[in-house]
């Protein structure tokens, strides 16, 4: 494959992929730098004039994820060396970057990964077919037939596939739809966190990069919504090389290429990941040091600016108005015929499928809190309580739990709007809005366990249940009313998205030529932080915002979107919430007891700076634990799904199998085979295998008669006996079998050491005391032990089984009470009440149960 990508990536076409990166960086620095002294002087004059939006609610987590892991598990990966499907264990970080590893081994050792994915730009899919339609529109003039094959063949029915249009793709598969659908929901979180990766807390470099992305490609002729807005700076700067450059290449080399259609395709999808990773890597570096450029001026633009803000404010104020003038009537009158009739269509596509977005949210949140007030109503200890609430704080991060909410939102329809307002695709919208709902699951989460945490502090724990309501009363009020302010926001923000671009294209070219002369208008000393391109789009914004605004509280009104007013302000009933947030984030782990090596969601390995493995908690609980066997090194051998449990449930079952299976064949060295298991015919069968039982012989004379006599049995009560191999096993259960046997000497008689000793070597089941019916063992040895001690006095007298030589009142603690007042020196005879009355024994065969 190497040949492939080399024949036809020469050095003179390298050059030429560098030369174009070189062109395309060299035009975005001069825009940057620009929209980075115009993004200071916004961010300076609204530090120093204040204001803002509507104060949230809700708390505000600093880092969440801090310790955490989001996934971790086996997947078959597809190694294109070989083309086989090789099995590798995947961890899933708080950074998000998927790290294949050759074993879990090799992830514990700390060992570098073979394969690390940021997946920026990706699209995690989950049918084959769905991937073949994004493959066969790769290459103009190749179609594929209908029904024709694909060259990746999935070992099993079950894959996972990410794609991206310029680099690599990875293909996946697992053993069942229940892991697929979770690895999914995994795959697909990833990239939604990746392509969010232009920080929000960045007030300078963030909008100076967004502006400056938008100008340039407004420059090129390209004003609608851009779906390759994806990842960190240098990642979507690589797609704004390839933008324009894959489809060159393409013509180019598309042709060129031989074999047959699904060799081509392949050979050109590694044609084009070596280009793509050629541009990034120039990217990356020529980005880092245009961002050093300009922090280096920052201290003295900065300084300038705090000297000058009024003037400047009053020459940018001048400016503006002038540029209102002259643009102002032909904006409103495009606004009116051509804007206007769409805006409430727009909104109403929007609004339906993120409320129900929104409103999912809330439900999830509502339905966990259920399960905890569960818990404390059914008594559960303090330690359940912990495992509930570290779940909870986790909430927001986890992609199975959260996918409800996040399908809502992926309904979202622009057919029709999206021709004429250039929206290129809805995936910019669905990406944000699904961002905020993580938001604002994780304010929430975090703002009920701040509240609770401080009720528990001051009123205990004794009336769990009504706290957590209490608790989650106030939280559900709070969350309404900033969903509510959330989804406003973000209905403006999605408008102004979808109009701004379009004016914009349709104003441009009549206004193009008479802007410079405005210019004129700015003193030089002002003239990098007033750009005059920047305030005819702001007068163009101002054009639109007042019919946005309208039509948003409009549909505030409506009940159906769940909106609050703009005129309701919720006024702020919990004083000490911003203390409460300065607080640190609560370890319920420590507060309750949890195990926090293991946690209630399994761990993943971190390298801590010493370089010992430390285990973190894991967001999602793992598909394949540790102890399941996966050696297989090819998915052409399958394991059994029953090798691959999915849930901790199925596990726990997996284990308790194999304890069986290990007592089996203990059993089996003690007692020879077991024959198969059968359903018991008869009452006695039942009790049998209710109290399994064990018989030894005791011999008695033949001249001695055997009596019986009913009456009513002792309570039960448990003694112990050591076994051969060191464990302690449970006697409560004593019944007593007749049969004459021939007389032998005392001397004969097997001892009380020697009786316990075949009782180790002939058991090993236990039985539960809970569902015993007799108790007698401990009396039978006390009696038996008193009548050996007449037969030392008594050649002719039988001696009985002793565990001890006390009196009836031993050390031994597992006394019965039916032979409380009974005379120490007199031998008294064994009783059995099975039937509810005694019956006199003399020491005869005795069948033992032991539990």
């Amino acid at each position: 494959m190497g040949d492939v990508v080399s024949a036809h990536l020469d050095e003179s076409r390298k050059q030429m992929i560098t030369d174009r990166t070189r062109g395309v960086m060299k035009e975005f620095s001069d825009v940057y730098e620009q929209q980075y002294a115009v993004a200071l002087f916004n961010s300076v004059r609204f530090e120093i004039e204040g204001g803002g939006g509507t104060q949230s609610q809700l708390l505000h987590r600093k880092d969440p994820l801090a310790g955490r892991s989001i996934f971790s598990g086996n997947l078959f990966q597809h190694l294109e060396e070989n083309r086989k499907f090789r099995n590798r264990f995947v961890s899933v970080p708080n950074s998000y970057k998927i790290s294949l590893y050759e074993s879990k081994a090799a992830h514990d050792r700390g060992l570098h990964p073979k394969t690390t994915i940021n997946c920026a730009g990706y699209k995690a899919l989950d049918s084959m077919e769905e991937y073949m339609e994004l493959i066969n529109n790769s290459l103009p003039g190749i179609k594929a037939k209908v029904g024709s094959h694909p060259f990746i063949k999935s070992a099993t029915q079950f894959p996972l596939i990410l794609w991206h249009p310029y680099a690599r793709h990875y293909y996946f598969c697992v053993m069942t739809e229940k892991e697929q659908k979770k690895w999914h929901a995994v795959l697909q979180d990833c990239v939604r966190h990746s392509n969010n990766g232009l920080p929000e807390e960045s007030t300078v470099q963030t909008p100076a990069f967004t502006d400056a992305v938008r100008l340039y490609r407004q420059a090129k002729g390209h004003y609608g919504t851009w779906d390759m807005m994806c990842g960190e700076p240098p990642q979507i700067l690589a797609n704004l090389v390839m933008e324009t450059l894959h489809p060159e290449l393409r013509n180019v080399i598309g042709p060129r290429l031989k074999g047959k259609m699904q060799q081509r395709q392949r050979n050109w999808m590694l044609i084009s990941d070596a280009v793509y990773r050629q541009v990034l890597t120039q990217t990356t570096s020529r980005y880092d040091a245009l961002v050093d450029t300009c922090e280096s001026q920052r201290f003295q633009l900065d300084a300038r600016l705090r000297t000058d803000m009024d003037q400047i404010i009053t020459s940018k104020e001048h400016v503006s108005n002038k540029i209102r003038a002259l643009v102002l009537p032909k904006a409103e009158k495009t606004l009116r015929s051509n804007v206007q009739p769409y805006i409430s269509s727009i909104l109403e596509a929007l609004m339906d499928p993120t409320s129900r977005g929104f409103s999912e949210v809330r439900d999830v949140f509502f339905r966990e809190l259920v399960e905890i007030s569960k818990n404390s109503i059914n008594g559960g200890d303090k330690e359940k309580l912990g495992d509930h609430m570290e779940r909870l704080s986790m909430l927001a991060f986890h992609p199975v739990k959260m996918q409800s909410c996040y399908e809502n939102m992926e309904q979202l329809n622009l057919e029709g709007l999206q021709q004429r307002f250039d929206v290129s695709n809805p995936s910019v919208f669905v990406s944000r809005a699904q961002i905020l709902m993580r938001e604002q699951m994780d304010n929430a989460v975090y703002t009920f366990e701040q509240l609770l945490n401080q009720s528990l502090e001051a009123q205990g724990d004794d009336d769990m249940c009504k706290t957590i309501q209490r608790c989650q009363e106030r939280v559900l009020k709070k969350y309404d009313y900033d969903s509510s302010t959330v989804r406003k926001k973000f209905f403006r923000e999605a408008l102004l998205q979808i109009i701004i671009p379009y004016m914009l294209q349709q104003l441009s070219p009549s206004f193009s030529s008479e802007l410079p002369r405005f210019k004129e208008l700015i003193f030089e000393d002002f003239s990098r932080f007033l750009l005059v391109e920047n305030m005819f789009e702001e007068v163009v914004l101002q054009s639109v915002s007042k019919d946005i605004m309208m039509a948003v509280k409009e549909a505030a009104v409506q009940r159906r979107h769940n909106l609050y007013r703009d005129s309701i302000i919720l006024s702020n009933s919990d004083p000490n919430m911003l203390l409460l947030g300065e607080d640190s984030q609560v370890d319920w782990a420590a507060k309750f007891g949890v195990d926090e090596i293991e946690g209630p969601e399994g761990g993943g390995g971190k390298i801590d700076g010493g370089g010992s493995v430390s285990r973190r908690r894991q967001v999602v609980s793992m598909i394949q634990l540790d102890g399941v066997p996966l050696a297989y090194e090819s998915c052409l051998e399958v394991p059994g799904v029953d090798l691959i449990p999915e849930e901790d449930a199925e596990v726990s079952e997996a284990k308790e199998d194999d304890e069986d299976e290990k007592e089996e064949e203990e059993e089996e060295e003690v007692f020879g085979p077991l024959d198969d298991p059968k359903s018991p015919d008869s009452v006695n069968e039942i009790r049998d295998l209710i109290n399994p039982v064990v018989e030894m012989a005791v011999p008695v004379p033949e001249s001695e008669e055997n009596v019986s006599k009913e009456a009513d049995g002792p309570e039960p009560t448990i003694s112990t006996i050591t076994m051969e191999d060191g464990v302690q096993e449970d006697v409560t259960h004593v019944t007593t079998v007749v049969e004459d046997v021939p007389r032998k000497s005392p001397r004969d008689k097997s001892s009380a050491q020697s009786l316990l000793q075949h009782l180790k070597g002939s058991t090993k089941k236990k039985a539960d005391p809970e569902h015993q019916e007799e108790t007698a063992i401990e009396n039978a040895i006390k009696e038996m032990a008193a009548q050996e001690d007449d037969s030392e006095g008594s050649e002719s007298s039988p001696k009985p089984l002793s565990a001890t030589d006390s009196s009836s009142h031993g050390d031994s603690g597992f006394q019965s009470p039916t032979n409380e007042g009974l005379d120490e020196g007199e031998p008294q005879p064994l009783t059995n009440g099975v039937n509810g009355e005694d019956k006199i024994i003399d020491p005869v065969e005795v069948e033992v149960t032991v539990a």
